[in-house]
């Protein structure tokens, strides 16, 4: 395989995945249940500059890991354009969640979860973890966020 893309700084990988969070409109959030089954499924999302915020039913399987597991892998889409993010989950209901993070989910998503019943919760994933890497010759330097905390 011929890779053509020059590789990317941490800085300016860290500046990608910043340009990803606040364009990208979905990002694909993984979850297991108590007895270990996975679950991966797209999910609306806004980044407020701190924190995800993804709004589920509590009544599914993912808003079920996600409420009592704790936490969750969320990745966005290519397998080529690779970025993952580990997070701590906190669980919120509408009445919990500021008024600031549901407007630009809402404004982002094109969609308002309070106009969707009392089912849907809030999840606020606070990141842990980040890397990002273009294909092979990027594996080297991928991890950007280690414990919560930038590293580039």
């Amino acid at each position: 395989m011929t890779h053509t893309r020059a590789i990317r700084s941490p800085e300016q990988r860290k500046k990608d995945v910043l340009a990803r969070m606040a364009e990208e409109v979905d990002i694909w959030v993984a979850s297991a249940g108590h007895d270990g089954t996975p679950y991966l499924v797209p999910l609306a999302f806004s980044w407020d500059g701190a924190d995800i915020w993804l709004c589920t039913r509590l009544t599914n399987p993912t808003g079920r890991n996600l409420s009592t597991g704790g936490r969750a892998r969320l990745a966005f889409g290519h397998t080529r354009d690779v970025v993952l993010i580990d997070g701590e989950v906190t669980t919120l209901s509408h009445e919990d969640v500021p008024a600031p993070a549901i407007e630009e989910f809402a404004a982002k998503s094109k969609w308002d979860p309070r106009k969707s019943g009392p089912s849907y919760v809030w999840f606020r994933v606070r990141p842990t973890s980040v890397e990002a890497w273009h294909e092979e010759p990027e594996l080297v330097g991928r991890r950007l966020m280690r414990d919560g905390v930038w590293v580039v």
